[in-house]
């Protein structure tokens, strides 16, 4: 299979299934996000700080290509089976979330990302998932998403803003409050 097919050079590109949208439609947009996402936490995984958080990274990037797989599909019944995302997806980053912050010290102020690349990397990951939860959300207003989606990422960005705050203990590096100004 040649990795060039020459049938995206119009500015289009297919849903499995067949269908040709715009790669700048929303459902395109939304699903290149999540392909962001995953690419960042793979060089997040990468980071020395994460080396026994691995597998657990893996599982989330590999949720994120079923995600992106129902996005990748036409809207209704699929004619393609799909990979499911379940409840215990959610359950599982809610645990994670729950083991990170009995370690933590409680949050007082809202922190500015930084302090050690990875936490920054963590950081990033955060933010790009947020933009991909409000472009499933903008998709959602015009056709059918699975509202397990929205949730997952949801829970997602949680993850990553907890985790970003266990990388940030664990190097030692020093967590910066924001202060507003007067």
């Amino acid at each position: 299979m040649k990795i060039y097919t020459k049938k995206g050079d119009d500015g289009t590109t297919s849903l499995l299934g067949g269908t040709r949208l715009r790669k700048n439609n929303i459902r395109i947009e939304a699903y290149g996000t999540l392909d962001e996402l995953n690419a960042y936490l793979g060089l997040l995984r990468d980071q020395s700080a994460n080396k026994g958080r691995i597998e657990e990274l893996k599982t989330i990037q590999e949720i994120l290509f079923t995600i992106g797989s129902h996005l990748a599909a036409e809207p209704g019944e699929s004619k393609f089976p799909l990979p499911e995302i379940k409840d215990e997806d959610i359950l599982f980053l809610e645990k994670e979330i729950d083991k990170m912050e009995e370690s933590l010290e409680p949050m007082k102020n809202f922190i500015l990302p930084g302090g050690h690349s990875s936490v920054s990397i963590c950081h990033i990951c955060r933010c790009i998932c947020r933009r991909a939860e409000r472009q499933v959300i903008s998709l959602a207003e015009l056709e059918d998403v699975k509202p397990i989606i929205i949730k997952y990422l949801n829970r997602l960005s949680d993850y990553l803003f907890v985790l970003s705050r266990k990388i940030s203990a664990e190097v030692k590096a020093e967590e910066t409050a924001w202060k507003p100004r007067e």
